[in-house]
């Protein structure tokens, strides 16, 4: 089974290229579905949130309010690095349990979707890591477009993240999202070609 890392900074279009992967017939793990799972009301880590910033970061149904949360850390270091710690763990945990899941069932291309692969010091536990990008005014425009954010606020985002050309310089595959939806699923089966070809190598090889 090949395993993927698929990532990208906000806006770069990560999360279109993994539904494109998906239709071509990859198995996708997705961060943020991960992410949602691990605070479901009754979990130890929304009970340790609950514990640490109290049940005003709950919604009338007893959900966590990320978005009231992500307003709460986002600018305290500390507190953001305290989420984490929460977290964290249980998304690895789940990602685990997918990932053993599908080599179980004979997946052959997995693919997870992980904002911050790189700066979760990940890349080692993949076979090839993918990077998606597009030009940061780009991003920007974007990010206003799409979240409804102020040009102030979406700019403290993208500079929050570690840089793309960091990212770019240790991905083993790239994928520059800054033209048509067409072009943009021509590399696409560019990279699924690249993958299939990987998954075939490791297998004739004998990796399971």
């Amino acid at each position: 089974m090949l395993l993927v890392g698929l990532t990208g900074n906000i806006a770069s279009g990560k999360t279109t290229v993994a539904q494109l992967l998906a239709a071509r017939g990859a198995t996708i793990i997705d961060a943020d579905d991960l992410a949602r799972r691990a605070v479901e009301p009754g979990s130890p880590a929304l009970d340790a949130i609950i514990a640490r910033w109290g049940r005003d970061v709950l919604l009338p149904d007893g959900h966590l309010d990320r978005a009231g949360l992500r307003t709460i850390v986002f600018h305290e270091p500390e507190q953001l690095e305290a989420l984490n710690r929460i977290v964290h763990p249980e998304v690895e945990r789940l990602r685990r349990d997918l990932v053993d899941e599908a080599r179980e069932r004979g997946d052959r291309i997995v693919v997870c979707d992980i904002p911050l692969l790189f700066e979760k010091k990940m890349v080692d536990q993949f076979d090839a890591v993918v990077l998606v990008d597009a030009p940061r005014p780009l991003r920007l425009e974007r990010v206003v477009a799409e979240r409804g954010l102020s040009a102030t606020e979406a700019m403290a985002m993208i500079a929050a993240q570690m840089p793309s050309e960091l990212k770019r310089a240790r991905a083993d595959l790239y994928i520059h999202n800054a033209g048509t939806k067409a072009q943009l699923a021509e590399q696409v089966d560019a990279l699924w070609t690249s993958l299939r070809a990987a998954a075939d190598s490791q297998q004739a090889a004998g990796v399971p």
